[in-house]
């Protein structure tokens, strides 16, 4: 087995975020399912793994001088990245997106029933995440950022009152599988956010939006689970084990 098949979904991300096109083009999921090899995706879905190999050399061999390597971030600056780049983008994003599906069930529902589904997994959707940010910005995130801090400073720290890191780590891996789920089901709604022949503007705004917060959602996802988790599972070992 090569370099390129042994490696993980997840690890080339990792290495070079741009891969992620790759794999979003033959719908690979790069964040909840990481943890997959280039051989186990290219089986189950049929895909030539030549061809997948192919693409994936040609992104990694060119130039990517403007791309952070976000391996290579402390804890403390990759919780903030996440903060500032993700959740503000969900936090901005989602009431247009709300009002924008709400005026489209409106106005388009009768010819397009399916609009009213769309609008419902989106809700839920925004509502679980409003749910799940919240954990890791008071439960998770704070403790990731005192635990580098006491590695820096050589210092001890107590154990945390919910156990091990691992135990929030998997809950919240588990609510960012239903978030993929969510969104698979409205990408075969919208038909991968095409927006039908008859589409006013708004219509396509609100399809465009979709999109790009389902991207910006793959991207969070795949730098918490494939990226932060693993660095506060690792340094969480200098200090006890589980």
């Amino acid at each position: 087995m090569n370099a390129i098949e042994s490696k993980t979904i997840g690890e080339f991300v990792a290495q070079d975020f741009r891969t992620a096109a790759v794999f979003s083009k033959y719908k690979i999921d790069f964040c909840c399912k990481g943890y997959k090899t280039i051989d186990e995706v290219c089986q189950k879905k049929g895909i030539s793994k030549d061809v997948l190999e192919h693409d994936l050399s040609f992104i990694l061999n060119s130039n990517n001088d403007s791309n952070i390597n976000f391996n290579f971030l402390s804890a403390n600056l990759l919780v903030d990245y996440i903060l500032e780049t993700h959740h503000r983008f969900i936090e901005e994003k989602t009431p247009t997106l709300m009002s924008f599906l709400d005026k489209l069930c409106k106005v388009h529902g009768e010819r397009h029933p399916e609009l009213f589904e769309i609008k419902t997994l989106f809700t839920i959707s925004a509502n679980d995440l409003i749910m799940h940010m919240k954990k890791e910005e008071i439960i998770l995130f704070p403790f990731i950022i005192a635990m580098e801090q006491a590695v820096l400073s050589n210092q001890l720290i107590d154990k945390p009152h919910f156990g091990t890191v691992e135990n929030p780590i998997a809950m919240l891996q588990e609510e960012h599988e239903s978030e993929g789920i969510i969104f698979s089901k409205i990408a075969l709604l919208t038909n991968d956010f095409t927006p039908p022949d008859d589409a006013c503007n708004t219509f396509k705004v609100t399809y465009s939006m979709l999109l790009e917060f389902e991207q910006d959602l793959h991207k969070h996802i795949h730098l918490e689970n494939n990226i932060l988790f693993p660095k506060a599972i690792n340094m969480e070992k200098q200090f006890y084990s589980n």
